[in-house]
This record gives structure tokens, C-alpha cells and sequence, in this order.
């Protein structure tokens, strides 16, 4: 798997393919972008061994090296194959951390959840019936410096590539957010900024509304602000109660969380400034 970004230029599908090809490689699927008004060039290239002397990695890299300088590229190699190690936080709505479970077991995510971290202890029997370890880790606003370096710990000892808040009711600190830039995925309803704090779908429906959206995003400095990766809308009607909305809520974060996450697993998403360049 190779993802490549750089400035808009000539010839720059024609060499990374090339490099592939030099080195016994077909190319299996390509997807490319060329944003014209910030003038930047985004490829995603999944490509298998067509041969048995098709290079080793070490090999490929080194001519990537060589176009890195030429086309002012950054760039990325990785074996479709490998697995994203995950660490999925939660707190006490437990629908987006079930899916996950689920889509995981099944083989649907390339993610390897790693660890489940929350900040209450009600889905410990879940998450260990699963066989993944559980960690318990309380925050008050005195605790929360002790609390983010004890995650801190626990994602560097188990190699964490990537942090997943399945409606993680706390909010990380600006320090961790740019730690972690780009690593941290959160999900929320689409109401925002309309229908804020407790009980959203009680507010929407006394407003009558006629969609239900949530949104997956990148966790940055600005609250529930990140790019934005995948979103998700259902339509619905006046004959939804509350808790009609609130269970449409509740499926409508679980698929764009997971569409998200994927997308992530397979290095279809770039940052682009305030924005993402998904390719799917």
C-alpha cells in the first residue's frame, strides 16, 4: 500500500507506478486527487507482488526516497495486510464500543483492538469476554493530568497506532490532541452546535426535526471541530418519539464511526488542513 502527497505537478502517477513496476509489482487499485485550489496532488495505490523476484520493501522505499526529492513528496509504504493497532475508549453509552467489538471479530475493521480504556468501569465484562484487556481509568477535572499520562503509558507499551472515543465523555487536553494529531478519531450526533448538553434527541424532538446525522472526525484543539471524515444522515418524520430518534442516533454514530475507522485502517484518509481528502 502506497500514499502519496505532494504538490500539483506532471508525471507524478507515471513515477511512483513506475517504481512499483521496476520492482515486480501490480498494481491491484489506484485512486488519486488533485485539489486544484490548494494545488496539491493526493494518490493511494494498492499494488501485490506479480512476481517471485519482486523486491523486498527495503528496496521499494529507497526509490521512493529518490521521487521524495524530485516531486517534493511525502509518502508512505504499508503492507495491506497489516492490522491497526487500536486502543477504543468509552465511557457509558456502549453502542459504538458493541459495533466495533462485533465488526472487529468478524474481520470487517483491519484494526486490532488493543485495549478498551474507560472512565467507568460498566463494560469491563464485555470487553473481557472479548479476550481484550480492560483498563479502568477514572478522571476528575484534579485527576486528568495523571489520567492522560497513564493512557500515554498505556498506548506507547502496546505500540497504539491509533485511539478511538466511542462516546468518550471527556474531553482530551489540547497537549494530547496535537500529541496524537491525526491518531484520534471521536464521534457525535450531527446536532451541533444546536442542541447541546444532556438529552439531544429530547431537544430535536421538540424541535421537530427531520433528520438524524452524526459525525466521525479527528480529534484537534477545537471542541468536536476536527476534520471530518465520514458523516452519516437518516431522514425521519413527526411519528418518531425521543427514543426513536435517540435509537437512529445511536445507529447512525455506530456506521460513520466505523466507516471512519476503516477508512483510517487503510490509509484512504489525508489531512488537509481543517479538512480530509478521503479515498475510497
Amino acid at each position: 500500500m502506497v500514499t502519496v502527497e505532494c504538490r500539483s505537478t506532471l508525471g507524478v502517477v507515471h513515477a511512483v507506478s513506475g517504481v512499483l513496476l521496476e520492482h515486480g509489482y501490480n498494481i491491484m487499485e489506484l485512486h488519486q486527487f488533485n485539489d486544484i485550489r490548494d494545488e496539491r496532488f493526493y494518490l493511494r495505490i494498492h499494488a501485490e507482488p506479480g512476481l517471485e523476484t519482486a523486491s523486498p520493501k527495503s528496496e521499494i522505499a529507497r526509490g521512493f526516497q529518490d521521487l521524495a526529492a524530485q516531486f517534493g513528496m511525502t509518502w508512505q509504504l504499508r503492507d495491506a495486510t497489516t492490522r491497526t493497532r487500536t486502543v477504543v475508549m468509552v465511557s457509558k453509552f456502549e453502542h459504538c464500543l458493541n459495533d466495533l467489538l462485533f465488526r472487529t471479530a468478524k474481520g470487517e475493521l483491519p484494526i486490532d483492538i488493543a485495549a478498551v480504556v474507560s472512565n467507568h468501569s460498566d463494560h469491563q465484562r464485555l470487553v473481557e469476554w472479548h479476550g481484550i484487556p480492560f483498563f479502568h481509568i477514572p478522571v476528575t477535572p484534579e485527576t486528568k493530568p495523571e489520567a492522560e499520562a497513564q493512557l500515554i503509558e498505556l498506548a506507547e507499551r502496546m505500540d497504539v497506532e491509533l485511539v478511538v472515543l466511542a462516546r468518550y465523555m471527556q474531553v482530551l487536553s489540547d497537549e494530547l490532541s496535537t500529541r496524537w494529531q491525526g491518531r484520534v478519531i471521536n464521534i457525535h450526533h450531527s446536532f451541533l452546535p444546536s442542541f447541546k448538553g444532556a438529552k439531544p434527541y429530547h431537544q430535536a424532538f421538540e424541535r421537530g426535526v427531520k433528520t438524524i446525522g452524526a459525525t466521525a472526525h479527528y480529534v484537534n484543539s477545537e471542541l468536536d471541530e476536527g476534520p471530518i471524515i465520514a458523516q452519516r444522515v437518516t431522514e425521519v418524520d413527526h411519528a418518531y418519539s425521543p427514543e426513536a430518534l435517540a435509537a437512529v442516533g445511536r445507529e447512525t454514530e455506530c456506521k460513520a464511526l466505523s466507516e471512519a475507522v476503516r477508512w483510517h485502517a487503510e490509509s484512504r484518509v489525508f489531512l488537509a488542513g481543517a479538512k480530509t481528502v478521503v479515498l475510497k
